[in-house]
């Protein structure tokens, strides 16, 4: 058969029955092969660039290799559920589904996935290591050290100028400001970290100078935190005798180091707060324990005082006088009746009144008298023996509590040669030395008695770097 002609009677190539495509139709059949020819996910691994996130929180971006680029988009459902966040350069790995971007013809990848290149390899290091630790019992409850119920000293090994040093020491002096904290200056990050780690954890056994050590870094990916997921770490961690909390990365952050640690805390303020007192409370304790023993005193006192009243009254009630009183009426009523008796039974009366007389000197109350006397004196004695007592027992635990709020004040820490430094102006407290400016008057507040200066110059700890 004669091959047909694609021309037409005009002249033109078009063919008088073929069906003719809009472009919106072909980009969306084009689609519809790509994602057909590709049903499940891929896995695609690159290099970011030209990344941008509209106001929608859509994001939007390139993979690029040394050869060739790929347009890629990742809307927020599946962008939210990332803990990184794409940079320019970066090298990640994502997971994705080919398709094309209709509106312009343009073939992309849609990503519901995303992972820094290598962090998988990194995973299955962190978990291979997780297990064999964990074969070994270096993760058993048993092993691990109880935290002091209230640390002297407090030792810090992290890097002396990330956040975490600063987020722990503004705990310190919130909380407990007279809490001593020693920094065992490490890298936190990097190829060095993990050997400087290890080498304070040693420092810190040897010298024996703290009685807790919080282990310390703040939050990053887990390439960020890999120093603390390394096997030399762990067994650090394990063979130091000193209690150690674990304080790397945020609540959400696991490592190696959370798992041998005697105890993990999941920020390391959360750490500072575990390990550092509350002040205000023990001021508050030992204020209502001064209050409870003065009760005690004075309830004390009133019972002895309502005690010696009862015995008072009771005395009263039984002393001789009142038969005395009553004896003498007898007798002047004897002495009346006497008195009007006939002459004739006068000396029967007078011999019966002898009578009398001789009876009462028989039972004179003046024995009586002696017994309960010396009764008084022996009672008295004994309130004034427990009152005694019970005043120096008082005064011997007024005198403990007042030695152990002496050692928490600031005013010991003053005793020790240091200062108090405050603006002469308005008094207010200088923390950092570029609050201070040349030739302003400042208040050194000391031990005893303050002075007043006046500043020269001002040298910043990073004048001193």
């Amino acid at each position: 058969m004669p091959p047909v002609s694609a021309h037409t009677a005009s002249g033109s190539p078009l063919p008088s029955e073929v069906d003719i495509l809009s472009v919106s139709r072909l980009n969306a059949t084009v689609r519809l092969i790509l994602e057909d020819g590709f049903p499940e996910p891929v896995w695609v691994e690159g290099e970011i660039s030209n990344f941008s996130r509209p106001s929608s929180g859509h994001w939007y971006f390139s993979l690029k290799d040394a050869t060739a680029q790929v347009r890629c988009a990742m809307f927020r459902q599946a962008n939210a559920k990332l803990r990184l966040t794409p940079e320019h350069c970066a090298r990640v790995i994502v997971r994705a589904r080919v398709s094309v971007y209709e509106a312009r013809g343009d073939y992309q990848l849609i990503a519901d996935y995303m992972e820094p290149a290598g962090s998988g390899e990194l995973q299955r290091a962190f978990e291979a290591l997780k297990q064999k630790l964990f074969a070994e019992g270096l993760f058993d409850e048993a092993r691990k050290k109880p935290l002091p119920e209230f640390a002297q000293c407090i030792g810090v090994i992290t890097s002396p100028t990330g956040a975490a040093i600063r987020d722990i020491l503004s705990v310190v002096r919130r909380r407990f400001p007279a809490m001593p904290v020693i920094v065992y200056p490490v890298a936190v990050q990097g190829d060095n970290a993990a050997p400087q780690i290890e080498r304070a954890l040693q420092t810190a056994a040897r010298r024996d100078e703290c009685d807790v050590l919080i282990l310390a870094r703040g939050g990053g990916s887990l390439e960020d935190l890999w120093a603390f997921n390394q096997e030399r770490v762990a067994r650090a961690i394990a063979a130091c005798p000193i209690p150690i909390v674990s304080g790397v990365g945020h609540e959400i952050d696991f490592t190696i180091a959370d798992f041998v640690a005697d105890h993990r805390a999941p920020t390391p303020t959360a750490a500072a707060e575990l390990l550092t007192p509350d002040q205000k409370q023990w001021i508050d304790s030992i204020t209502a324990a001064r209050s409870r023993l003065a009760n005690l005193m004075r309830k004390a006192l009133i019972s002895r005082r309502q005690n010696l009243g009862w015995l008072e009254k009771r005395l009263d009630q039984q002393h001789p006088a009142q038969r005395l009183n009553q004896r003498r009426q007898r007798l002047d009523e004897l002495e009346l009746r006497l008195a009007r008796a006939q002459r004739t039974l006068l000396r029967h009366w007078r011999a019966r009144s002898e009578n009398l007389l001789v009876q009462l000197y028989r039972h004179s109350p003046w024995q009586t008298v002696q017994r309960y006397g010396d009764r008084q004196h022996q009672l008295t004695q004994r309130l004034r023996l427990a009152m005694q007592n019970n005043i120096a027992r008082a005064r011997q635990r007024l005198a403990v509590t007042s030695r152990a709020l002496d050692a928490v004040s600031p005013l010991a820490t003053l005793s020790r040669g240091y200062a108090i430094v405050s603006r002469a102006d308005d008094g207010r407290i200088l923390k950092n030395a570029a609050d201070a400016r040349p030739g302003e008057g400042v208040v050194a507040r000391l031990c005893e008695g303050s002075l007043l200066c006046s500043v020269d110059s001002v040298k910043t700890t990073t004048d001193e770097k």
